[in-house]
C-alpha cells in the first residue's frame, strides 16, 4: 500500500528541526520556536496529543533525542539541544518544563543528538567536535572534523560516526578516528544504522549513499533535487529521506519508490515509528504522520485538504528554467511517469500547473502552480537577475541603503544569508532581517501565513562569509550545472565604486573567491566524467590533479591573506595543466575550472608570464567560453557564468605589474572581445568589460599605449558608454576608463582627434539623464577640463 496521510500535528510556531519517534505511540519534536513537545498516540487510532511542553529556554532548538527508561524515569528522557549551546535532558514523568541534568561543554549550537540502547549520548555542534557522554558526564571528545558536525550516531557504547560540513564521514573507536568515509562533496546532513550492511548519509550534495563499515559504496540514491536534511530506516530496511525540495521519499532496493511532497518549503526532519508510520517535520511548523497502513489513513476529507494544500503552492517558472510557451497541454497527463517523483509542468490556458508522477498511486499529483511575475505584475532588476522585491536597508546614518532582493517563491532565511554575507553584516541579524522581509511581503509567501522559515544551514560557510576583494564582481550564481547546488561564482556583489579624483591609477581585481567549494565542485565534475564509460576519457590525468591540488592549496591561502600569499608561487605547469582540461572537457561541467582560472591569473601574474603560454590560456578560455559560437537570447545558464568568468580572468590579467609588450596581445583580446554583442552579455560581464577598460587605461598612465591599441581603447570604451543604459556601475568604471584617456590625452600630448572628441562630447552630454548619480557628474565634471 502506498504512504498516505495519517496525522498532522499543529502547535508548533516555527520550523520543526527534529523529529524522534522511538515508539509507535510516543514523538518528540523541537522547534525553533523554543520548544520540544512530546505527543502521545491518544487511541489504536491515528491521533496524538501534547503531553509534555519542554521549554529549555528562550534560543532555538535544533536536535532532540529519547533515552530509554530508568527507574528514576520510567517513561524514558526528552534530550534537546540548540542555540545556547547546553545539552537538556528531561524526564517524561517530568511536565513542569525544568530539566533533570543539563550538559555544558559545547562552545556553539548543539545541532545533533544520538542515544544509543544503553543511553550512551553522542552530540555534535558547530564548535567542530562530537562528544559522547556517559551516565550524565562526558566521557569522549571526538576531535577531527574541520567544519561543523552535523549529524552524529551511536552504533553501541565504543563505536560512533559522525558526519560534518567538511563532506566527511568519521568512524571513532571511544575516541580514536579509525576510518574516514570521503565521497559526499557537500556538507553531510545525517546518518542511519543498516542492520547487515552498514550505514546510510545523505548530504547538502542531494546524494544518499549507502555504505559498509569498511567503507565501500553498496549504492548512490539519486532523485532528491536540493539539499538531503534527514535519513531514517523503516523496520523493512526501506529508506526514507526528507529534504529541501519539500518532498519525503521512500526508498526501496535501490529505486524512489514513493515520493510525498509536502506543503511547506523544507522538509527538515524525518523519522520512522516501530509500526512503519514516517514522521516528518517541516518549516510550516507542522509534525506529520504517514502511513502505509490503510487503517491508519486520515480520513478522505483530510486526505483531499491535504492535497489541496499541495496542489496551493507557488512554484517559480524562472526558478524552473523553462519557457511558457514551449509547454504542453493537459492531454500531456494522459501518459505515465517513467519514474516515481517525475515532474511534468503543464499549460491550462494561462495558468501553469506543475504533476508530479505518483507511481504507488499510478497518476500525476499537483504538487503547485507556476507563477512568472511578482504579486505587483511586475519584477525588478538587480545585479543583473529579476526579483519579485528590491528594498532598500537602512544600516546605518549616513550611509546609503544595501539593497535586499528576495524572491516569494524563496526561503527568506536564503535571502537573509545572502543580504548579510554579501555587505559583511554578522549573521547574528538573521533573524532580523527574516522579520523584515515576512513584514514587507505579507500575503505573498508560499504556504501557511504567519510562518517563519529557516535557512537551509550551509555549513561552515554561512557563519564564515569571503573576505570582500578589492574589486568585486557581480551577482550570485547557483550551480547552472545541477541547479541546486549551492557552489557560488562569488557571494559578494560589486560594490558602488566611490566617485574618483583624476587620473586613477589603481587597477581593480576579481580576486574573491570560495575556493573549498571551487575545488569540491571540480572533482564532482571529474568523478561523474570519470564513472561514465563515454567520458570517462575526459577525466583529470594524475599529474593534472596534482598540478590541479597544488593550485588550490595556494590559492586557499592567497585568498585568505591576500597581502601575504604563500612563498613557493604557482608556474607555468600549473596553468598547462588547467589549459589541457579546459580544451579537452566539455562546456557544462567547466565553470569551476573557469573560476579556478580566473584566481590564478588574479594571483599568480608569473605563472602565464611567457607569451607562448599566456596565448594559450587566452585561446583556452575563449574557446570555453563558447566565445565564438552564435549568440542567442536568453544565454544558457553555463555560457553566461563562463563567460563572466572569461571577462573577469582578462580583468584580471590587466594588473598593476603586466607589461603590454608591442601590445599585440592585448590588440588580440581586446578585438576579440568586441566580437561578442554586448546586449547578450550579463550586467555581471558588463560590469568586468568595463574592468578590462579600466585597469588598460591605468596601466596606459604608466607605459604609453601603441597607436593602435590607443584608439583601439578609446575606441571600445566609448562604444561601451554609448550602448551601457542600465547597469550603472558598468557605466560608472567606463566613463572613470575615459577620465584616464583624457588625461593621458593631455598628459602624453597625443589628442583626440576629431570624431574621438565629438563622440565623447556628445555621450558625457547624454551620461547626465541616463545616470543621474552623483558620481557620474563629479567624474564628468573633472574630465571637460583636461578636453
Amino acid at each position: 500500500m502506498p504512504y498516505k496521510l495519517s496525522a498532522t500535528l499543529a502547535a508548533h510556531t516555527a520550523d520543526v528541526r527534529a523529529v524522534v519517534s522511538p515508539t509507535d505511540g510516543l514523538i518528540i519534536s523541537a522547534s525553533r520556536d523554543a520548544t520540544a513537545i512530546a505527543w502521545a498516540r491518544t487511541s489504536q487510532s491515528s491521533g496524538f496529543s501534547q503531553t509534555a511542553v519542554l521549554r529549555p529556554g528562550s534560543r532555538y532548538i535544533n536536535a532532540v533525542a529519547y533515552m530509554p527508561p530508568t527507574p528514576d524515569a520510567p517513561q524514558g528522557y526528552a534530550v534537546t539541544g540548540g542555540q545556547d549551546t547546553v545539552i537538556n535532558i528531561f524526564s517524561l514523568e517530568n511536565t513542569n518544563g525544568e530539566p533533570n541534568f543539563s550538559l555544558i561543554d559545547h562552545k556553539d549550537n548543539v545541532c545533533a543528538l544520538h542515544t544509543g540502547p544503553d543511553g550512551t549520548l553522542i552530540s555534535g555542534s558547530w564548535d567542530c567536535t562530537a562528544k559522547v557522554w556517559k551516565d550524565f558526564r562526558l566521557a569522549y571528545d571526538l576531535i577531527g572534523h574541520q567544519q561543523s558536525v552535523w549529524t552524529v550516531l551511536c552504533i553501541d557504547d565504543r563505536q560512533f560516526l559522525t558526519g560534518s560540513a567538511d563532506c566527511s564521514i568519521k568512524l571513532w573507536n571511544q575516541q580514536k578516528n579509525v576510518r574516514t568515509y570521503p565521497g559526499h562533496t557537500q556538507a553531510v546532513r545525517g546518518l542511519a544504522l543498516i542492520t547487515d550492511i552498514g550505514f546510510a548519509s545523505c548530504s547538502n550534495d542531494s546524494e544518499i549513499r549507502i555504505w559498509t563499515m569498511e567503507g565501500d559504496t553498496v549504492h548512490t540514491l539519486t532523485g532528491h533535487t536540493s539539499f538531503v536534511y534527514s535519513i531514517s530506516v523503516l523496520p523493512n530496511g526501506d529508506i526514507v529521506s526528507g529534504g529541501e525540495d519539500r518532498t519525503v521519499r521512500i526508498w526501496r532496493d535501490g529505486e524512489c519508490a514513493q515520493t510525498i511532497v509536502h506543503p511547506a518549503i523544507s522538509v527538515w526532519t524525518v523519522s520512522t515509528m516501530p509500526n512503519g508510520d514516517i514522521v516528518s517535520g517541516c518549516s510550516d511548523g507542522s509534525v506529520r504522520i504517514f502511513s502505509a497502513a490503510e487503517s491508519r489513513w486520515a480520513p478522505e476529507t483530510q486526505l483531499q485538504s491535504y492535497d489541496e494544500q499541495v496542489a496551493a503552492q507557488a512554484i517559480s517558472l524562472e526558478a524552473a528554467g523553462i519557457r511558457k510557451e514551449d509547454l504542453p497541454g493537459a492531454e500531456a497527463l494522459s501518459q505515465p511517469g517513467t519514474k516515481p517523483g517525475e515532474v511534468k509542468m503543464i499549460r491550462r490556458g494561462e495558468i501553469i500547473e506543475s504533476h508530479q508522477w505518483d507511481s504507488a498511486n499510478y497518476s500525476w499529483q499537483k504538487i503547485g502552480e507556476v507563477v512568472g511575475a511578482a504579486p505587483s505584475g511586475k519584477k525588478t532588476t538587480y545585479k543583473g537577475k529579476e526579483y519579485d522585491y528590491v528594498f532598500d536597508v537602512d544600516v546605518q546614518d549616513g550611509v546609503p541603503p544595501f539593497k535586499l532582493p528576495y524572491n516569494v517563491t524563496e526561503n527568506p532565511y536564503n535571502a537573509a544569508q545572502r543580504f548579510l554575507q554579501a555587505h559583511d553584516l554578522p549573521m547574528t541579524y538573521i533573524d532580523e532581517v527574516v522579520k523584515f522581509i515576512e513584514k514587507n511581503t505579507a500575503g505573498a509567501t508560499i504556504g501557511p501565513a504567519n510562518v517563519a522559515y529557516s535557512d537551509p544551514f550551509t555549513g561552515a560557510s554561512r557563519y564564515q562569509p569571503p573576505p570582500r576583494a578589492t574589486g568585486s564582481g557581480t551577482s550570485d550564481f547557483m550551480d547552472p550545472f545541477t541547479g541546486t547546488s549551492r557552489y557560488r561564482a562569488a557571494s559578494n556583489p560589486v560594490p558602488k565604486t566611490p566617485a574618483a579624483t583624476l587620473p586613477v591609477r589603481n587597477p581593480l581585481y576579481f580576486r574573491q573567491a570560495n575556493v573549498s567549494a571551487m575545488q569540491s565542485k571540480l572533482y564532482q565534475f571529474d568523478q561523474s566524467l570519470r564513472n561514465e564509460i563515454s567520458t570517462s576519457s575526459y577525466s583529470m590525468y594524475p599529474q593534472e590533479l596534482n598540478l590541479i591540488d597544488e593550485s588550490f592549496v595556494y590559492l586557499t591561502q592567497a585568498v585568505a591573506h591576500p597581502l601575504s600569499p604563500p612563498a613557493t608561487p604557482l608556474n607555468a605547469s600549473h596553468v598547462d595543466a588547467i589549459i589541457q582540461v579546459l580544451e579537452r572537457w566539455p562546456a557544462g561541467p567547466l565553470f569551476p575550472l573557469m573560476d579556478l582560472s580566473r584566481l590564478i591569473i588574479g594571483f599568480c601574474p608569473d605563472a602565464y608570464a611567457d607569451p607562448a603560454v599566456r596565448s594559450r590560456l587566452i585561446t583556452a578560455l575563449f574557446k570555453a567560453a563558447e566565445w565564438n559560437e552564435p549568440w542567442s537570447q536568453p544565454l544558457p545558464r553555463q555560457r553566461e557564468t563562463n563567460t563572466l568568468f572569461l571577462v573577469r580572468a582578462f580583468a584580471n590579467m590587466l594588473q598593476e605589474g603586466t607589461s603590454l609588450g608591442d601590445g599585440k596581445w592585448v590588440v588580440e583580446l581586446l578585438n576579440k572581445l568586441g566580437e561578442g554583442p554586448y546586449a547578450f552579455l550579463s550586467k555581471g560581464t558588463r560590469v568586468a568589460m568595463a574592468t578590462v577598460l579600466l585597469n588598460l587605461s591605468c596601466i596606459g598612465l604608466r607605459e604609453p599605449l601603441s597607436d593602435e591599441l590607443w584608439n583601439l581603447l578609446i575606441g571600445v570604451d566609448l562604444s561601451l558608454l554609448a550602448d551601457e543604459k542600465e547597469e550603472a556601475e558598468a557605466a560608472y568604471r567606463a566613463l572613470v576608463a575615459l577620465g584616464n584617456i583624457a588625461y593621458m590625452a593631455k598628459e602624453q600630448q597625443r589628442p583626440l582627434d576629431g570624431s574621438q572628441l565629438d563622440m565623447v562630447l556628445q555621450i558625457i552630454a547624454n551620461l547626465s539623464s541616463v545616470f543621474p548619480q552623483d558620481r557620474f557628474t563629479e567624474v564628468t565634471r573633472q574630465i571637460a577640463p583636461l578636453l
